[in-house]
C-alpha cells in the first residue's frame, strides 16, 4: 500500500498526496504534559521516516518547539531527508515558542517572527521553508494582520515560499487572505470535535482552494497522547464492515469531508505508519457515513 492512489492536493505550486505525516510524537515532548516519555532511538526514528518516504509520504508536518531533552523532530527530519530533500514539502509553523528548557513562552511578536523561521531554517538545513503557518496562540488573539504581515515579509524576500494558517476561525482567514495567499488551515478536527464545521472553516476552505488539515483527527481530545482503545461503536461497526482498524476509519472520515483535506496523522510505530497510509485509500460508504454522524455510543 503506498500513498499513490490516496489523491492529491496543491499547496500552492506544491503538489502533496493527502495522507501526509506529524513529526510531533517522534520527540516524546510532553506538549501539553500527556505524552512524556523517553522518544524512540534516533536511528530508528529515522528509518520510520525513510519508510514513510517510501510509500509515497511527501507532506510532513513539524515546528521547531517541537523537541524534548534528547530529541527535535526538525533535526529529525533534516537527517532523513536527504536522500528525498527535494520530493518532500516540509510544513511547520510559528507563533508558539519554548524556551530551551522547554517551558512555553507567550505568544511571539510579529517582530520575533523572523527569529523562529530562522531557527526553523537552521534546524531543517533550508535556505527557505517550504510553508510556514502562523499558529495563532489561543483564543485571546483577535486580529492576525500584523503577524501574518510580518510572515508575508519573509516570503517577499525569500525565506517562505508560501504561507498557512493554524487554529483559526473563518474571520481570521479572510483578514490574512486580504494580505497574502493562504494555502493552507490547521485546525482540530476529528469525529468526535468537529467544531471547524460549526465554525464554516472546512467549507470556507474547499471554496477558496485551501487545503484543510486536521490534527488530533484520531486521537482527539487526548490531543498528542496515543490514541485510547476505541469505545465508539460506530466506529467499531465501520471497521469491521470494512476489515479496517478503528484508527482507519477515523482518518477516512476526515478524508471524506472533501478533496481538500489532508491527514497527517503521527506515530512512531511502523505497523501504524502503514496502516495510516492505507487509510487513504478506505472508501466509506453513505451508509457508512451516515452511521457515523449519529450519536456515539461505547462500544459493548
Amino acid at each position: 500500500m503506498s500513498t499513490a492512489g490516496t489523491g492529491t492536493w496543491k499547496l500552492g505550486d506544491l503538489e502533496v498526496n493527502r495522507v501526509g505525516y506529524g513529526a510531533m510524537r517522534l520527540t516524546g515532548n510532553g506538549m501539553m504534559g500527556n505524552s512524556d516519555g523517553t522518544p524512540i532511538d534516533r536511528d530508528v526514528a529515522v528509518r520510520l521516516l525513510h519508510s514513510a518516504f517510501e510509500q509515497g509520504v511527501n507532506h510532513i508536518d513539524t515546528a521547531a518547539f517541537y523537541f524534548s531533552p534528547l530529541r527535535s523532530a526538525n533535526e529529525l527530519i533534516n537527517r532523513a531527508l536527504s536522500p528525498w530533500r527535494d520530493d518532500v514539502v516540509v510544513v511547520t509553523k510559528v507563533g508558539p515558542g519554548r524556551d530551551p528548557s522547554g517551558e512555553w513562552l507567550t505568544m511571539a511578536r510579529p517582530d520575533q517572527l523572523r527569529g523562529q523561521v530562522e531557527e526553523n531554517l537552521r534546524q531543517l538545513g533550508r535556505d527557505h521553508l517550504d510553508v510556514v503557518n502562523l499558529r495563532r496562540n489561543g483564543p485571546g488573539t483577535t486580529s492576525i494582520a500584523e503577524h501574518f504581515g510580518a510572515l508575508a515579509e519573509l516570503r517577499e524576500a525569500g525565506l517562505v515560499r508560501h504561507l498557512g494558517l493554524s487554529n483559526v476561525r473563518p474571520e481570521h482567514v479572510a483578514e490574512a487572505q486580504a494580505i497574502a495567499p493562504v494555502v493552507c488551515v490547521q485546525n482540530s478536527y476529528g469525529l468526535d470535535w468537529r467544531r471547524a464545521d460549526e465554525s464554516g472553516v472546512v467549507d470556507l476552505c474547499l471554496e477558496q482552494g485551501i487545503a484543510f488539515v486536521p490534527f488530533f483527527a484520531v486521537s482527539g481530545l487526548r490531543r498528542e497522547a496515543a490514541a485510547a482503545q476505541e469505545q465508539d461503536a460506530r466506529v467499531h461497526a465501520v471497521a469491521r464492515a470494512h476489515d479496517a482498524t478503528p484508527a482507519q476509519v477515523r482518518l477516512a472520515w476526515t478524508l471524506h469531508r472533501g478533496p481538500h483535506v489532508l491527514a497527517i496523522p503521527g506515530t512512531t510505530n511502523p505497523a501504524h505508519l502503514t496502516e495510516n497510509i492505507a487509510a487513504g485509500a478506505l472508501r466509506l460508504t453513505e451508509e457508512d457515513l451516515t452511521l457515523l454522524d449519529k450519536p456515539g455510543e461505547s462500544a459493548p
